[in-house]
């Protein structure tokens, strides 16, 4: 029989089928292998202050394996061994990892890669720089900096951190209450640029108008900011209008906001002054959350109220009599009841509500929606002088006896003005950044806004304006309340700014911005301003009401160029063109060279730079009321520049004002723990807008704005800083920054004779010619100690009144007399102690102002004449009495000082962590 050979029919049918198992298994083989071959990486991410950043992309490198950081920053992924770990996220700079351990915590730094005390945005528009290796002179302060000073309000935080900041209130209030003048180098608050996150921040309303520091200037009102909602300022002083358009001629303040999603914390403060007056009392909160998996909100809620403090002086009776044609003893019977004469003069009663959000959303790995808001309130009670009973009398007006007592004679002692203010300050951006192809794209657009509202209180109208009947409208039927109106300014502005690395040499920046800006001046009700008007505070006219505005287009083109890796040159030019007065172009070129492997850096820059006059400047025209020396309180006016008034005397329209700045500098840090930085400034201003003197006309005592004169600012800024010095188990730091002015002064002809010595004197040598903080900070354990010390220099004023201002001197034999004031430099001390109680939990305990140190002042002879005047005690007292009113600021005179005459003031605040 023969045999059949069996074949089976599957493998008839698939004869591949050994090759087949043979590669499944080595398929099985492989997923075991890279199964095995993969590990798990996890860790958190949080930016270069502390705080954990929700929404951060986390790729493994050449694949599209990647995941994104929860709300708390933690993040989990699997990837191969060997491979490197890419975190990126808009608005920080892109960091790589290798995967060599199981947890890998990553820091990220705000475009940059540096840490906070080193990366600035300020001052370019092309890659951000190093601090102490830029090419600009930039101040970074902390949100730790500014609460160690243990001030009320950011403004006054600035004044005791900054030698060339100065800031002081008032020692007349009414409208300037609500926002007090500060400057940068001297040059007045409207020339220094104010930022909120990289966008412009609008003006406040307020016109300064009064014979003191800052007279007819503006600025931004920042002492609205709430300081628990600032990361960090960047201050640039430099001149900066080629990046930032107007307003830059001193400089540039880069307020940046707080991002943290966790670690809020509430703060409770309360403070008084060594007169048991002046009480503060406020609380605090910052906190912030994640928004989404990719989002973040920060907010920041402040209530204040601070109390009146009072500074008078005692009132001298024959200088009384002497002003006011009254007889010896009337004055002397009212002083014997109030030695003062009824004035309040010192800090106002303020309080205020702020309010702040900031945040931002990725929209994807390239996109960022951001935004910023705030609003504040800010409500000031004030008083004007008071008008005693030989000031305004019952034989003049004998129904005051009914409005200010109780119908007899002998209950009328006079009356005080008051003055109240109501302020309403917004600013909001909404922008969106993206990078695509590293091109760096924001766009944004911006809100902002300030209006004020007065009122005037226990007043009345003494104009003798009769009807048709002859009745009097004012005079015993006047209101003792009025509504004098108030001012408003708003803006909006658009912002496109397009940045690129080009190569490791080059990066090149260029945008536009547009900006419409409007001013508007509310009439106050009819009895505030018909007639001579409100007694203390005349309201706005129908004929000085309105609206005004107009528009400006902007474009710059950066562009920085790395020579070697230590050899900087950045150039910006920049065209903007104003509806109301056209176009300027101007430019900047800066440069840095650094050597010793980064330890020392040289510095300089070149550039020019505009201002244009602000809408308050062109069109305020109002009266006022002003003190004369000898003549008690008077009223005068202000007329614009574009009134038939000012074309009938011949006056101008206004201009921008132009600036050439030059800075040299030299950066070092020959350690970790120790950098310096020194810098020479000089700005010459031409054609500077002047609020003149009072001059006499046909449309009676006016003053007017002009461009009326050129003039040179130049002087040194030092900065250094030494810490972690050990001592004991603590840490102990120094810091030490000066600004001395070489020169502050007019280098030109004026154009009219309307600009005399008062006013040259508050423009130049009303702020300290040097300025130095010396400052100590000690950390062991729990405690944490700082002592500051501030130096003010001297200070000088040729006031109203004084013999070479006075037409009319008390005796001839003085007629050629020249004298000034003399403010004495003095050092304030201020003590602060922390202590953390625990891990949430800090008491601060400030004592600011240590020693009680006031201001203090002294006559100065200018002449032979002067000098033989001081030698007679009679008219020495004359002096006295006539800048300060006969004695009512015995320590400010009436023109002003240097710093704060409320003495020392103790502040204690309770910080709680959430």
């Amino acid at each position: 029989m023969l045999k059949k050979n069996y074949i089976a029919p599957n493998l008839k049918q698939n004869p591949t089928q050994p090759i087949m198992k043979k590669f499944a298994l080595l398929l099985f083989l492989l997923n075991v292998t890279f199964l095995f071959a993969q590990k798990e990486i996890s860790g958190v991410v949080k930016d270069n202050t502390g705080n954990p950043l929700p929404g951060v992309n986390i790729v493994e490198k050449g694949t599209q394996n990647g995941v994104s950081t929860d709300m708390d920053g933690a993040y989990k992924i699997k990837i191969n061994e060997g491979a490197t770990l890419v975190f990126s996220y808009v608005g920080f700079s892109k960091l790589e990892k290798a995967a060599t351990e199981a947890v890998i915590n990553v820091v990220l730094s705000e475009e940059g890669g540096q840490n906070l005390d080193e990366v600035v945005v300020t001052g370019t528009r092309t890659a951000p720089r190093s601090n102490t290796t830029s090419a600009l002179p930039i101040d970074v302060l902390s949100s730790k900096d500014l609460t160690s000073t243990g001030q009320a309000s950011f403004d006054k935080a600035l004044q005791y951190k900054i030698p060339s900041f100065n800031t002081v209130q008032t020692p007349v209030n009414d409208a300037t209450s609500l926002l007090d003048p500060y400057e940068i180098r001297n040059m007045g608050p409207s020339r220094t640029l104010i930022l909120i996150n990289g966008k412009r921040k609008n003006l406040s309303s307020l016109l300064y108008v009064q014979t003191s520091p800052g007279r007819g200037e503006t600025g931004a009102d920042i002492s609205a900011i709430p300081t628990d909602a600032i990361e960090r300022v960047e201050i640039l002083r430099d001149g900066a209008s080629a990046q930032y358009g107007s307003d830059a001629i001193a400089g540039v303040m880069n307020i940046i906001l707080k991002k943290n999603t966790n670690g809020g914390s509430v703060t409770v403060r309360s403070g008084i002054t060594s007169e048991g007056d002046g009480e503060m009392l406020g609380v605090s909160m910052n906190n912030g959350s994640t928004v989404g998996e990719k989002g973040f909100i920060n907010y920041t809620v402040d209530f204040s109220k601070v109390n009146l403090s009072n500074r008078p002086g005692t009132v001298d009776a024959a200088g009384e009599a002497g002003d006011f044609g009254a007889s010896l003893s009337d004055v002397q019977a009212f002083l014997a009841k109030k030695p003062d004469a009824g004035n309040i003069n010192g800090a106002p009663e303020t309080a205020a509500a702020k309010f702040l959000v900031n945040g931002g959303s990725s929209l994807s790995d390239e996109t960022l929606l951001y935004y910023n808001a705030a609003y504040v309130y800010k409500k000031v009670n004030s008083f004007a002088n008071y008008r005693t009973p030989y000031w305004r009398t019952l034989a003049d007006y004998p129904f005051l006896k009914d409005f200010f007592g109780d119908g007899t004679p002998a209950s009328y002692l006079g009356y005080v003005p008051t003055f109240t203010g109501d302020l309403n300050d917004y600013n909001a951006t909404l922008g969106y950044k993206a990078t695509k192809n590293e091109w760096n794209t924001d766009a944004s657009i911006t809100v902002g806004g300030n209006t004020q509202t007065y009122s005037v209180d226990n007043s009345f109208n003494r104009s003798d304006i009769q009807d048709a009947d002859g009745n009097n409208v004012y005079l015993e039927n006047s209101p003792i309340s009025f509504r004098p109106g108030g001012t408003s300014f708003n803006h909006v502005v658009g912002n496109l700014d397009i940045s690129k690395v080009l190569s490791d040499k080059i990066s090149i920046g260029f945008g536009s911005e547009i900006r419409t800006e409007t001013f508007e001046v509310t009439e106050g009700d009819k009895a505030s301003w018909d007639g001579i008007g409100a007694d203390s505070f005349a309201g706005n006219r129908p004929e000085n009401s309105g609206k005004w505005n107009r528009y400006n287009l902007g474009a710059y083109f950066d562009l920085a160029y790395d020579v070697t890796e230590d050899f900087l040159i950045n150039g910006t030019v920049r065209y903007e063109d104003y509806s109301d007065f056209g176009g300027a172009t101007v430019w900047k070129l800066s440069s840095r060279y650094k050597f010793l492997d980064d330890k020392i850096t040289l510095r300089g820059s070149i550039s020019t730079g505009f201002r244009a006059p602000t809408l308050h400047q062109i069109y305020t025209q109002k009266s006022q009321y002003s003190f004369v020396p000898g003549q008690g309180i008077q009223v005068s006016g202000i007329i614009n520049n574009v009134s038939p008034q000012a074309r009938q005397l011949g006056i101008d329209p206004l201009d921008a004002e132009k600036s050439t700045n030059i800075t040299i500098g030299i950066g070092a840090k020959p350690t970790k723990n120790f950098n310096f930085t020194i810098d020479y400034y000089n700005i010459k201003v031409e054609d500077r807008i002047v609020l003149g003197d009072k001059v006499d006309t046909q449309f009676g005592t006016v003053a007017w704005f002009e461009n009326s004169f050129d003039s040179r600012t130049s002087g040194l800024d030092v900065v250094a800083n030494y810490n972690n010095i050990e001592l004991g188990t603590g840490k102990l730091g120094f810091n030490l920054s000066g600004n001395i002015t070489f020169e502050n002064e007019r280098i030109s002809p004026v154009k009219s004779d309307n600009f005399g010595p008062i006013l040259e004197s508050l423009m130049f040598s009303s702020r300290p010619e040097t300025k130095w903080i010396l400052g100590a900070n000690y950390e062991i354990g729990k405690f944490g100690f700082s002592f500051n010390n501030t130096y003010f220099g001297k200070t000088t004023f040729n006031q109203d009144g004084l013999a070479t201002n006075n037409p009319n001197p008390t005796s001839p034999r003085f007629a050629d007399a020249n004298l000034k004031t003399e403010f004495i430099p003095k050092v304030v001390t201020d003590l602060g102690i922390n202590f953390s109680a625990t891990k949430k939990l800090t008491l601060a305990l400030n004592v600011n102002n240590l020693f009680n140190v006031l201001p203090q002042w002294k006559f100065i002879a200018e002449n032979a004449a002067g000098t033989a005047l001081l030698n007679d005690p009679a008219q020495v007292k004359n002096q006295y009495n006539l800048i300060t009113f006969n004695g009512r600021y015995p320590s400010t005179t009436y023109d002003g000082s240097h710093f704060s005459q409320l003495g020392t003031m103790f502040n204690l605040s309770l910080n709680y962590k959430f």
